[in-house]
This record gives structure tokens, C-alpha cells and sequence, in this order.
């Protein structure tokens, strides 16, 4: 698997939740950055070898549908002329309601984006506004009515979930109604107050409420419940698909795969020897500097060793409904996963899914419910 992530950090508005890196940007401050990835994407070839062709390529952000169809056309024209695209390669952009329409959905389609990642996070007005969203309940349904008529058949849907005041009758009505536009895939989102965004603020300040505890779990077992029963596979904590339309993209990372990363906030991995993650600083400015200067921007953020690469592989594959695959981690690391991590396993032996007896080590639904608290037994 060889795959591209490409960061887009701008937004229409910054939303109180978020702390991605991603700001309010002027066009013309878009049209800078467009020309920034392009050298970017040279640079990097200069001094990467990695296997080509791609086989996913992935616009995140920020909000990359404020790109137009010309300028994401004319990054996959660079993609393809420096790297090379699978004829099978699934290629995601993520896309706001209230900043796209049919015509930009369909030119998106046309210039080679076939996996499409809608940020819905509701479907009732009074908790996008909460949410700091730009778009309504109305605009969501309209937008994901167009993606379909723009020829899009692998579509995503984001939903939040646990927020204030949310209880289960109205989270069960909105995935309901989520499930009538036959979504390939469902993302959901325990709704989280990160340090330094506007909602944690209000938090510590008690102008907002976390869920209770007892309440989150109901409410994500409920969207567990409602969605395997309409056919979905719960394949990793937070992602849902049909049969066959696992995001490839993600599993990627899931699978400590090599990714490419261009943009500022952009994260790489290379999986030669033991494992290598390089970051690019979340900074335009240092951005542009180094990519004027001829230089990649990327910075060696850690080289693994064996343990390290160890934990990190477990850490990432519990993520999974696949689990650890006891063979597989045993020919990568020339050990046993019951002789490396004995204490872990004993640990967390009640959450775990037909421990050891398959060849899969997995968690059951209550240990990805408890997953922050089991991993660090691993780690």
C-alpha cells in the first residue's frame, strides 16, 4: 500500500470544538497554498522513494471543498505526473455542506475524487448551531442528495454524538435519518472538549456540560445496535462501512502502512526498519519559507525501535475489529504477542474477544468503550 494524505487547513469559520490545525483563510491566501502543496509534492520526490504507484490519496483538513474543482484538479495532475495513481486508487476529499453544490460536487467527481467524506455532524438545527456549524439541517440533506446525483457511490457521513443535552430518542431519530440516504460509510464522533478550543473554555468556565458518563456509553451502544443492524460492520471505534467500503485511507495508518504526507499540520509515516513519522509544522509562514528555499518541510518527529514499534502496532491495531493478528505480529517482530506483553493481556483478559483462541487478539465493544484506560496497559 502506497498512500498520499494532502492537509487543506482552512476554514469558512473555526469551529469551538475543533483542534485540528486549521484557520479562517482569504482566497487568496488558498490560491497561495494550492501553488505551496504543488512544490511541496516535487520536493518531497527529490528526496523520497517511495513506491509508486499510489493507491489512496486523501484532501483533509480544515475544509478542503473550499478548493475549487480546477485547483484539485490540478493538484491530481501533479499527483499523477510526480507519483503516479493506481487505476483503482480511492481518492477522498472531505467536503462542509454550506460550501459546496452540485455543480463543484460533480466537478470534484469529473476531476477524479470517487470517495466523498461529508461533514454532516447533525441533522438538527439546534445542535449545528451549538456546534458553530455554517451550514442548516436542510443544507446537510440538500448536499448529500447532490454528492449522490454528482456521481459519487463511496459516500461518507460524519455524525457527532454525546452532546449537551442530546438525549437517546433524538440521537436515535438522527441516525435514523441519517440511514435513509444509504451512506456507504459512518463516521461517528463522541463529542470531545480539547484544550484550547472555545468548548473547553466554556467548560472550565460551566457554560457547558460534558455527557455523563452512563449516558455516553448508552448512546454508543445504540449507534453500535442501530447500525449493525442496518447492515453496517463496526470495523474500528469511531467507523462503520457496507461490505467492501472500509475507508482504505485510514487503514493505512491503522496498519503502520507507509503514507506521505504534504501540507502544514501533515503527518508521514515510512515503514522501513522499524517505523519513521515525520511532521510538518503547523505554521504557513515556516511553510512557505521552506518550500522557497527548496527545502522539505517535513521534521523527523520519532524513529522506532523494536519495543516501540511493538506497542505502537498493538496500539493501533485494538483500534480495529481485526485485532491483532497473532501470526502476522509474531513474523514482523520474530516474538510472541502473549511472551511481549504478558502483564497487558492478564489485564485487560475481560474485554478482550475470544482472546488468543482465534489467532486475533481484539477488544469487545466495552473495551473500545474503555479504550484510553486499557491501552495504556500496553504501552
Amino acid at each position: 500500500m502506497s498512500s498520499l494524505y494532502l492537509h487543506i487547513p482552512f476554514c469558512s469559520r473555526k469551529c469551538p470544538y475543533c483542534d485540528f490545525f486549521s484557520q479562517v483563510g482569504s482566497q487568496q491566501q488558498i490560491n497561495d497554498y494550492v501553488e505551496l502543496l504543488i512544490l511541496n509534492l516535487q520536493i518531497l520526490k527529490r528526496d523520497d522513494s517511495h513506491p509508486t504507484p499510489l493507491n489512496t490519496i486523501f484532501f483533509g483538513g480544515g475544509t478542503p471543498s473550499l478548493l475549487s474543482v480546477e485547483q484539485v484538479g490540478d493538484i491530481l495532475n501533479k499527483v499523477a505526473q510526480t507519483y503516479g495513481i493506481a487505476s483503482d486508487a480511492e481518492i477522498t476529499l472531505e467536503a462542509n455542506p454550506g460550501t459546496v453544490n452540485f455543480e463543484q460536487l460533480r466537478g470534484y467527481y469529473q476531476a477524479g475524487i470517487n470517495r466523498l467524506s461529508l461533514g454532516i455532524q447533525s441533522l438538527n438545527d439546534q445542535k449545528l448551531q451549538l456546534l458553530g456549524r455554517i451550514h442548516s439541517s436542510s443544507q446537510a440533506r440538500e448536499c448529500i442528495i447532490a454528492a449522490r446525483a454528482a456521481g459519487f457511490e463511496n459516500l461518507s457521513l460524519d455524525l457527532m454524538f454525546a452532546l449537551p443535552d442530546q438525549d437517546l430518542l433524538s440521537l436515535e431519530e438522527e441516525i435514523s435519518a441519517l440511514l435513509s440516504f444509504a451512506p456507504e460509510h459512518i463516521s461517528l464522533y463522541g463529542l470531545s472538549f480539547e484544550e484550547g478550543t472555545e468548548f473547553y473554555r466554556q467548560l472550565q468556565s460551566g457554560k457547558l456540560t460534558a455527557c455523563e458518563e452512563n449516558l455516553y456509553t448508552e448512546q454508543y451502544q445504540l449507534l453500535h445496535r442501530q447500525l449493525v443492524c442496518a447492515g453496517f460492520e463496526h470495523y474500528e471505534i469511531s467507523n462503520f462501512a457496507r461490505s467492501d467500503r472500509r475507508c482504505h485511507h485510514n487503514q493505512v495508518y491503522w496498519k503502520r502502512e507507509d503514507c506521505l504526507a504534504v501540507g502544514a499540520g501533515g503527518h508521514s509515516f515510512i515503514s522501513r526498519k522499524w517505523g519513521t513519522r515525520w511532521h510538518i509544522p503547523e505554521n504557513l509562514q515556516s511553510y512557505k519559507e521552506a518550500l522557497w528555499g527548496g527545502n522539505n518541510p517535513a521534521e523527523k518527529l520519532e524513529t522506532y525501535h523494536q519495543q516501540g514499534a511493538m506497542k505502537e502496532f498493538v496500539y493501533l491495531a485494538l483500534r480495529t475489529s481485526d485485532g491483532v493478528d497473532l501470526q502476522e505480529f509474531e513474523q514482523k517482530f520474530n516474538l510472541p504477542l502473549q511472551q511481549v506483553f504478558p502483564d497487558a493481556l492478564d489485564k485487560t483478559r475481560n474485554y478482550l474477544d475470544l482472546p488468543l483462541t482465534s489467532g486475533y487478539c481484539r477488544f469487545n465493544l466495552n473495551g473500545w468503550l474503555l479504550y484510553d484506560h486499557l491501552i495504556s496497559h500496553f504501552l
